[in-house]
């Protein structure tokens, strides 16, 4: 078995290895950018308030536009989704540019731009993930997830340090960070631009309903994820993992408790979560193995809860950094299994949707968690905070895992494993329709069968979305989102 990251997808599908390469650079200049902001708030007010809402124009723009999002790339071409997302987020850095060069020091102007980024990102970043099933078989998907957090973290490693470090630089500051990240776009828009034309097509080949953008088709796509546990089960084990166990916002009460407040060690803590998830990135090849899905993801998500409980009690330094090492491992390796599980179980014509979910989940809960382990925090202690956080991790974990034993059982099929999961096949070559339904149903249980389509569900009075679907006409359109 290999120890080290698989690199099968890198020299077998040149497309996906130019969208990887492409979404790296991009990436870290996305985390210059995200430095360059704060420290601009900062500069401009003087007012932690201030800097703080730079996560509320983030958060509520990815929450409102995400879902909706999701019904758009499942409508539409998902090439030119990521296109027109990718064109629109450079133009957003250039213009972070010019203000920064013209010094206007306006903190609206910074919370508007940073808002309409959050929602094209938040079309974005789920569209780039529906394309990479298209790409790969699904048995290089846990190899494809592992690079994909690879560039995650060099992200959180390497943008940080090249942003400080242009940004002191004389003749550059902040506006050369906003620069980096507005040329960084192009290696970005190269890889999507180079992908086979039809690609976006032929990920909706198999959908089997009339492609809507409404309400009504989020309602579906939440239905479908609640009907199928492997779903359901990964989205929950995340969201209890992050609103609990995520107390980055009690990381400077806790260092100036310990260690006397040392923006030093402050800066230790985030790099020694960063550490442990690229130690187990580059030492994925054995989640590629890994069967019993479900249950693996329960296992990291139990030691993530673990790590952070430890965290909260222990008064070492090495100590304190080896175990949020340990929950930035178990971090990587929930993402991993979290990606893969959801690649292969979602068909095509839910993929949009699904990702969708998958991102706001993941960059939502984040946000979500730091807010309630600073509020507990100041009800109580920081460290009764940090504790329960972990141990309410372990017990929400034990607790999904007895009501959703379809999750926990869960195994990938080998059968299928070197089958394309997201590009249709010609019709020629295509099976019949009765050796398609054999081999759905034998891979995916009753339970997990897709919605009917919109117009079965609006006649049906008894279908949960009845509702929903008079909702949908009535909708503001401008409601419409990695």
């Amino acid at each position: 078995m290999k120890l080290l990251a698989d690199l099968t997808p890198l020299r077998e599908s040149p497309a996906f290895r130019r969208l990887w390469a492409g979404s790296t650079l991009s990436s870290v200049g996305g985390s210059m950018t995200t430095f360059a902001v704060t420290l601009q708030a900062w500069d401009i007010t003087r007012s932690t308030a201030a800097v703080g809402l730079i996560a509320l124009f983030t958060l509520v723009p990815l929450l409102v536009v995400g879902l909706r999002g999701g019904a758009l790339i499942d409508a539409t071409d998902t090439r030119r989704v990521v296109l027109g997302c990718t064109s629109a987020m450079m133009a957003i850095s250039a213009a972070l540019t010019v203000q920064a060069w013209l010094g206007l020091r306006q903190v609206s102007l910074l919370y508007a731009l940073v808002a309409v980024d959050s929602a094209a990102g938040a079309i974005n970043a789920p569209a780039r993930r529906a394309i990479i099933p298209a790409l790969l078989p699904a048995d290089q998907m846990a190899a494809g997830q592992a690079l994909n957090r690879i560039t995650f973290q060099l992200m959180l490693i390497v943008g940080p340090t090249l942003a400080g470090l242009v940004a002191g630089a004389p003749h550059l500051g902040l506006r050369g960070c906003y620069l980096i990240d507005t040329v960084s776009f192009l290696c970005s828009m190269y890889g999507v631009a180079r992908l086979p034309s039809d690609i976006g097509a032929k990920s909706k080949a198999k959908a089997d309903h009339p492609e809507r953008t409404g309400v009504c088709a989020v309602a579906v796509g939440f239905l479908f994820i609640g009907r199928t546990p492997a779903l359901a089960g990964a989205f929950l084990a995340d969201v209890n993992a992050t609103f609990f166990g995520l107390p980055t916002s009690l990381f400077p009460a806790l260092n100036a408790e310990r260690f006397g407040g040392s923006p030093r060690t402050l800066g230790l803590f985030m790099a020694a979560i960063g550490v442990g998830g690229m130690v187990t990135a580059v030492f994925s090849g054995p989640l590629k193995h890994v069967a019993r899905q479900g249950a693996a993801m329960l296992v990291s998500v139990t030691i993530w809860g673990a790590a952070f409980a430890v965290f909260a009690v222990v008064h070492s330094l090495w100590l304190t950094l080896l175990s949020l090492g340990v929950a930035g491992a178990a971090d990587t390796i929930t993402v991993v299994i979290r990606g893969t599980l959801v690649s292969i179980v979602t068909p095509p014509e839910f993929r949009g949707r699904v990702m969708a979910a998958d991102y706001v989940v993941g960059a939502g809960g984040g946000q979500l968690g730091s807010l309630e382990a600073g509020a507990v925090g100041s009800l109580t202690t920081p460290v009764i905070s940090a504790l329960s956080g972990g141990l309410l991790v372990i017990a929400g974990t034990a607790a999904i895992a007895l009501a959703l034993p379809g999750f926990r059982r869960y195994r990938a099929d080998p059968d299928t494993a070197k089958e394309p999961i997201g590009v249709a096949e010609p019709a020629e070559q295509a099976p019949a329709p009765e050796d398609n339904s054999k081999k759905r149903e034998a891979q995916i249980p009753a339970a997990l069968t897709p919605p009917a389509p919109a117009e079965n569900l609006s006649a049906t009075p008894t279908t949960p979305v009845e509702a929903v679907d008079g909702a949908a006409d009535s909708a503001d359109p401008a409601d419409l989102r990695e």
